[in-house]
């Protein structure tokens, strides 16, 4: 599959909000993945906390890591309602996640920590705007649950500090930001019902990707890194 293309950085995209009610998938395939995703979160977030190396790091991870799961149970329980297994439901999309989770974890704890930051909000970003194609009132809700303040202060300030402690980590780390955006616009786009490698759909989501970026380049801005 190849990476979407996208305006290079400084052109404006365009305004008008993408509709995805053709690309959006059926509600249980949504909530599976979404689950999935914020439990692949949860565990990057908890191998975060067993190797981080002050206890106020690891306090603040650990709630992070909380949240995470607290959004993945929520999630969980709405397939349940539906009378769907979780375990069924979130199994199409295990090996992809998988795969792409050891791809973006990093070499040490502070590119963990950046992952866990960069491509958590991307893929929150990402799924809160594919919620708009839902029926009834699932969007909503759902753009509300994955909106809620993830607790990622903790990692900003980590990062943060070991940046001004040491300028080659901020370059490294600068690197690593931008290594990580292809992995996760193709995982965004695997989302996408109906859109195999050869569906010709890049203009209608060209938008939406542009936008992902963006909020990706302002998260490595608040760190002081160039994306």
């Amino acid at each position: 599959m190849e990476i979407p293309r996208l305006k290079p950085r400084g052109e404006t995209a365009s305004s008008a909000r993408v509709d995805f009610s053709e690309m959006t998938p059926e509600l249980l395939p949504f909530l599976g993945q979404a689950a999935y995703i914020q439990l692949e979160v949860f565990e990057n977030l908890s191998r975060a906390v067993s190797t981080a190396p002050t206890l106020t790091a690891k306090e603040g991870l650990s709630a992070a890591a909380g949240i995470a799961l607290a959004k993945h149970h929520v999630l969980i329980a709405e397939i349940r309602r539906r009378d769907a297994k979780p375990d069924e439901v979130m199994a199409p999309f295990r090996s992809a996640i998988d795969r792409y989770r050891a791809a973006t974890t990093g070499s040490d704890w502070y590119e963990l920590l950046l992952s866990s930051y960069l491509t958590a909000g991307m893929l929150d970003d990402f799924f809160i705007r594919l919620a708009d194609g839902l029926p009834g009132d699932s969007g909503p809700w759902v753009a509300e649950l994955l909106g809620r303040d993830a607790g990622t202060d903790v990692l900003v300030s980590e990062l943060q500090a070991g940046i001004a402690a040491d300028s080659r980590l901020g370059s490294r780390l600068a690197m690593w930001g931008r290594r990580l955006v292809g992995d996760t616009l193709l995982i965004a786009r695997s989302a996408l019902h109906g859109t195999g490698p050869e569906t010709p759909v890049e203009s209608r989501i060209e938008p939406v990707f542009t936008e992902l970026v963006a909020a990706h380049t302002r998260r490595m801005d608040l760190l002081g890194l160039t994306a």
